[in-house]
């Protein structure tokens, strides 16, 4: 018997987004271990209406103004009468911080009607990521919520070590990624007089891209043995990021060796990775207060074959030979470390790759599949 899954997301998608291409990896992976998916969606149309959408198709027009808008928050009714009269095996939530009375009693009608409902938490914990005071009002619902919405869960999935989140058993698993998207980067010929560093993400204060600039700018008062660039690919999030960045550039003094290229895709972002010697992962997540997590990105970095640099602790590449590790505090990265390991280890991009094939997507959601009993 096939097994039915709705993969439930509160936002739309972009072609180019970092978060939109992992839930469709998932949904790849999940159809892999022999699911039939339908992935369900909120977005807003070219007219302005609001809609809940399965695969492309509308099945319940919101309409558009304040009170459609609103109704995203309360109105569940048409995704419990959908999961009604579909009858799926698994209902898989990925959440959006939304918990509320309102989704909880959407779940527990998704239970009734036969379903298995898990809870993606894609970071944890999350209340630190609210810096503005109306973000942190918006979230009130969810703090005061999410235990509620924990209870009538069968399961959270994370990407963390905690085996027990809001009140909720774990199913841990790991950021996967999709083979068939991430080309092998193609290996330029080593110049020694240069290295190239490449940071990708949209950045956030917790990427720590700062931590780089300013360990740059101790690099160039000491003699350095060659020259370093850092790219740095990836649209600035906010004001915060905005200031850390090109303050630490103008006080470091290296405005000739960092470039800022905004958001690149396709063959743009293949040449960037062609060109790196070295990748920059995530420099700052105790800004956060995260210790243990297992980024996307440098799941992305090894399946494209380039060794880097991150400071949290992931299970998956702790004392890997192609990683290394930054101090998960505030000092500037010691860039000839980086020169150093550059100039003395040469990786062949394949042997990389070839170490992360267990973190595909379709291993990853069997872990999912298998903790429910549903494989």
């Amino acid at each position: 018997m096939e097994l039915k899954v709705l993969f439930l997301v509160f936002h739309g998608f972009s072609a180019h987004n970092g978060i939109s291409k992992k839930i469709f990896g998932q949904v790849k992976g999940l159809q892999e271990c022999g699911a039939k998916v339908r992935l369900c969606y909120y977005d807003v149309l070219d007219n302005g209406h609001r809609a809940w959408i399965v695969d492309g198709e509308i099945i319940a027009d919101l309409g558009k103004g304040p009170w459609a808008k609103s109704r995203k928050r309360w109105d569940f009714s048409c995704l419990t009468s959908y999961v009604s009269k579909e009858q799926f095996d698994l209902i898989y939530i990925r959440s959006y911080h939304n918990s509320s009375p309102f989704l909880v009693d959407a779940v527990r009608k998704f239970r009734k009607a036969g379903a298995k409902v898990v809870m993606e938490v894609p970071t944890y914990p999350y209340d630190q990521e609210y810096i503005r005071l109306i973000d942190k009002i918006r979230q009130i619902p969810d703090r005061f919520f999410r235990k509620d919405m924990a209870s009538v869960l069968d399961a959270i999935v994370t990407f963390t070590e905690e085996n027990e989140i809001f009140g909720a058993k774990t199913i841990k698993i790991s950021n996967g990624i999709d083979l068939d998207e991430l080309p092998l980067r193609v290996k330029k010929p080593h110049d020694e007089h240069e290295i190239h560093l490449l940071g990708v993400a949209e950045i956030h204060f917790w990427h720590g891209f700062d931590r780089v600039i300013k360990g740059l700018g101790i690099y160039y008062k000491e003699n350095p043995k060659c020259k370093v660039f850092f790219n740095i690919v990836g649209n600035l999030s906010g004001a915060r990021e905005q200031n850390e960045i090109f303050t630490a550039i103008e006080m470091a003094g290296v405005q000739e060796y960092v470039f800022l290229h905004g958001a690149l895709w396709g063959r743009d972002l293949d040449l960037m990775f062609d060109k790196a010697d070295f990748a920059i992962g995530s420099l700052a997540r105790h800004r956060s207060g995260i210790t243990f997590i297992r980024t996307l990105k440098t799941r992305e970095y090894a399946a494209r074959g380039i060794p880097f640099m991150y400071s949290e602790i992931d299970s998956d590449f702790e004392n890997k030979p192609y990683i290394l590790k930054a101090k998960p505090d505030e000092s500037p990265i010691d860039i000839e470390k980086i020169v150093s390991y550059c100039l003395s280890v040469h990786w062949e991009p394949l042997s990389i790759r070839n170490d992360v094939y267990e973190l595909s997507w379709s291993k990853q959601m069997k872990k999912v599949l298998d903790h429910l009993n549903l494989s």
